[in-house]
């Protein structure tokens, strides 16, 4: 199997940050679908446990089938350690909003919550994560995108 190059890897992250990224997600959109919500943030929520604690072999092997698909498991741990590494243990994270969608650019249909966490690292204390989790087939939900900026 060939393996993409870094270019390539970096304009793949970007394009599912982008189509996984609705224009403003500030807003909790409780009460509607909030019983999906919750279940998408605590995902997500152990989800980003497992890249915290530089797992991030699990963290993609955990990560929804779409993501994986587009995302090979050596080029995501390469990706992750030169992003994640240099910005230390994260030292506070709260969501900021959510967004319940159905249709996302580019995403196959289904169930989707894209959420914004205010994250404070050791080296950046002023990021914002997006994490979007899908339902998969099964009801279980599983990150399909990751962001930082």
């Amino acid at each position: 199997m060939k393996i993409p190059s870094q270019k390539t890897v970096v304009r793949v992250l970007m394009a599912l940050a982008l189509f996984l990224m609705p224009v403003s997600v500030m807003a909790d959109d409780k009460p509607a679908n909030a019983e999906a919500t919750e279940a998408a943030v605590a995902a997500a929520k152990e989800w980003l446990a497992l890249v915290d604690e530089g797992k991030y072999d699990k963290s993609w092997k955990a990560a929804a089938p779409f993501f994986k698909e587009k995302v090979p498991e050596a080029l995501w741990s390469e990706q992750l350690d030169k992003v994640r590494k240099p910005l230390g243990a994260v030292r506070s994270r709260e969501v900021l909003g959510t967004q319940f969608a159905t249709q996302l650019p580019g995403a196959p249909e289904g169930e989707y919550v894209v959420i914004q966490f205010k994250t404070s690292f050791e080296s950046k204390p002023d990021a914002i994560e997006t994490v979007t989790p899908m339902k998969d087939s099964e009801g279980v939900w599983r990150v399909s995108g990751y962001f930082i900026r």
